[in-house]
This record gives structure tokens, sequence and C-alpha cells, in this order.
């Protein structure tokens, strides 16, 4: 159970790198900077946790 911890962590930051060449800024309202980090935050959590599930399962 503990390697799935690490694996999660580290497609979290994987997903966190990739989402950090989108500008979200464009999509937000203008002036909304910590509400962009924080959709990038969700965003790279989420998607962390289903690739995550999918090599799991997949394995």
């Amino acid at each position: 159970m503990n390697y799935k911890i690490y694996v999660y962590v580290v497609l979290s930051c994987a997903a966190a790198f990739a989402l950090s060449g989108v500008n979200f800024e464009k999509f937000m309202k203008t002036n909304r900077y910590w509400e962009t980090r924080f959709l990038v935050l969700l965003l790279s959590l989420a998607i962390g946790y289903i690739v995550t599930n999918f090599i799991f399962e997949f394995l």
C-alpha cells in the first residue's frame, strides 16, 4: 500500500509540472492569481489520482 502513495505523489507532481505550461489566467477573471493556482493544484491532484488508479488497475 505504501508504494501506491509514492506513485500518487510522483504523478501529482508530474501533472502539476505539465499543467504549469498552460496559461489558465486567460480563462479566469482578472486579478485571480490564488484561485488560478488553487485550480492547478486541484487538477494536478485529480490527474495524479486518475493516472495512479489506471496504472494499478492495468497492472
